[in-house]
């Protein structure tokens, strides 16, 4: 299991054990994190699974491809650098005591 931390919009933590393999969304959606919305379930055509990344980890994912940039300029709360949609982050040992922010808004 991999670490992770979600702050929900209102400053709320929580730590969760995520499996390795799943999606940053899918281990929100299984432990109960509030504010990702991921209303295609995980098919990076909508943006409300959108969220601000742990700078400190950038490097230790896959890069943006062109339909998740595409997307996130759709997305309802400001994107930033570090913006990315937690459908296509992919959990690995190598996010181990990773923090991810969740914006105010989805939709």
């Amino acid at each position: 299991m991999v670490r992770i931390t979600y702050v929900e919009a209102d400053g709320r933590t929580q730590e969760v054990d995520a499996q390795p393999g799943w999606s940053l969304m899918e281990a929100a959606f299984h432990n109960g994190i509030e504010g990702i919305e991921a209303e295609c379930g995980g098919a990076c055509v909508c943006a409300t699974c959108h969220i601000y990344m742990d700078e400190r980890y950038l490097e230790k994912i896959k890069p943006m491809e062109s339909g998740e940039d595409e997307m996130l300029d759709c997305a309802a709360a400001e994107r930033k650098p570090n913006s990315r949609l937690s459908c296509q982050i992919e959990i690995t040992d190598e996010l181990e005591g990773a923090v991810v922010q969740i914006p105010e808004t989805q939709i």
